[in-house]
Order: structure tokens, then sequence, then C-alpha cells
């Protein structure tokens, strides 16, 4: 049986700005054979074109159908469910792209939806018309509920901050698209043409990417590269299938097929070895 990746970014295949060490490698390998992979993001602000110019920019050569974001993910199921709807946003461009090739229009008053992403720009008259047009009956819809967003200066409040606001001031629960979310899960499996049992989620995170994975009945692969430590794994009632301490323990070595792996969780070490080597066949 043949296997593919959903593959997370940021803490998997980079570090802000810097390539985290034999990420490329891993993609390339991915690339020479043949095996189906895409990148998820959580990050509605950037478009697919966005996407690929960062990771070229670090050696990693993908295209854009190697691409899914939440935006993506947020604006096919909204045509799915009004087609050639409306919608007011709060949010970048990634997210005004996405929505405008699947049909839908950005209006400033009487929409369809209220859609959150991230965004920069956010003001409190746009929150204001935002919780006005909820109360009168706009649908809200998060683009994902990712509380923070890591920065070079920090941290910033992500979608799910902007959401609880307007959750509160309306009393209105949104509907968050992203991961964990089954809704993009499966859009990104199908993406790529896989059955449940040929998908194997790796991601930094447990809240978000590994949690998402369980829930489809994928495997899945923790990578300790990002913003999870070993020692926070033990506190979720769920566990990923394999621990690594970055993608590159799953590059394929001339002089060693076996994977130096630690502390793999659910399946014990001379199990962990096959895992890792049934990904390949």
């Amino acid at each position: 049986m043949s296997k593919g990746f959903l593959i997370d970014m940021d803490g998997v295949m980079y570090r802000g700005s810097q390539l985290i060490p034999g990420a490329d490698q891993f993609i390339r390998q991915l690339r020479d054979d043949d095996t189906p992979f895409l990148f998820l993001t959580n990050n509605s602000q950037r478009t697919r074109r966005d996407v690929v110019t960062k990771l070229s920019r670090m050696g990693i050569d993908v295209e854009e159908r190697h691409v899914f974001t939440c935006a993506m993910a947020t604006a096919r199921f909204l045509a799915s469910q009004k087609p050639n709807g409306t919608a007011y946003v709060l949010g970048e461009g990634g997210l005004l792209n996405a929505l405008h090739q699947n049909g839908f229009s950005v209006v400033d008053h009487d929409p369809d939806f209220v859609v959150v992403g991230e965004g920069r720009t956010l003001n409190w008259d746009m929150v204001e018309t935002a919780t006005q047009m909820i109360l009168d009956g706009a649908k809200l819809i998060a683009t994902n509920d990712d509380p923070n967003c890591p920065t070079s200066r920090g941290t910033r409040p992500g979608a799910g901050a902007t959401i609880a606001f307007l959750e509160k001031a309306t009393g209105r629960k949104a509907l968050s698209i992203g991961k964990p979310s089954p809704l993009m899960m499966r859009m990104a499996r199908k993406e790529i043409g896989l059955e449940t049992s040929e998908t194997v989620m790796i991601g930094d995170t447990m809240e978000t990417d590994i949690l998402g994975g369980v829930q489809m009945g994928y495997q899945t692969i923790l990578v300790l590269s990002g913003g999870t430590k070993l020692e926070d794994i033990p506190k979720h009632p769920y566990q990923p299938d394999l621990i690594i301490e970055s993608v590159a323990e799953l590059v394929r070595k001339p002089e060693d097929e076996a994977v130096s792996l630690r502390t793999p969780v659910m399946v014990p070490d001379d199990a962990a070895h096959e895992f890792v080597a049934s990904l390949r066949r």
C-alpha cells in the first residue's frame, strides 16, 4: 500500500525564516519517489503562490499544487454551502483571493457570512461592523481557531482570539474550518487522492496537527522541532503514532535504512522502526 503525507510547515519545514536542517532533503526525496504530499497551513494570510515563494527561497522546490491553506478550505466549504455567496472579511490577501476564486463576493453590508482570518490591519470599526452583521443574521466562520501566532517579535493574537471576541459580543458560535477540523483534513486527503489508511499527518502541534490526524484515523508523526516539548505530550488524552526530533529522521540513508527514533509512542521500539519502514513501501 502506498503512503502519502500531509505536512505542517512552521515548526516542521522551518522556524520563522530559518530552514529546519534536513527538511529540504525530505521533500526532495518525496518528489524523487513520486510520493504524494501536501503542505497544510492554518495561515490564511498567504496565497499558494506566496507560500511556494517562501519555501523556494529556503531551498524547498515545490509547486502550487503542493500547498493547501485554511483559506482555500474555508472558501471551498462556503461555496458548497451557498454558491456565489457574499462575505464580510476580517483577513488579508490569501483569504480574499481564495473567496474570489470560489465565486464569492466580498461586501461591506448585508453579507451571508462574516469570515475571520489572521489580520494585521484589524481595527475597532471592522470588529463593530462584523458584530452588527452577525446580530443581523450573517453566519460566523473562522478560517481557524488558533488563539495566537508566533512572530519574529514575539506573539500576536490569532484568528481564534478575534473569533472569541465576536462570539462573546454576539452570543453566536463560529464554525472553524482549519486544522484540526475534519472539514480541512478530509479536503486535504482528497486533494492528493489518498485513502484514510494511506494518509500520514506530520506536525509539531498536538492541538491541531496531531488531533486532526487522530480524529480522521490517519497515522500521525509528531516532530519536536517546533512548539511541542516532549514533556507536554503525556498531558493529552490522545497520542501520536510516532515522535521524532525532526523530519530529517525520515530521510532514507543509503548506509542505513533504519531511522534513529526518540521515544516512539503507542508502539514499542522495534515496531517504531517497522512503522518508518512501512512509510517507504
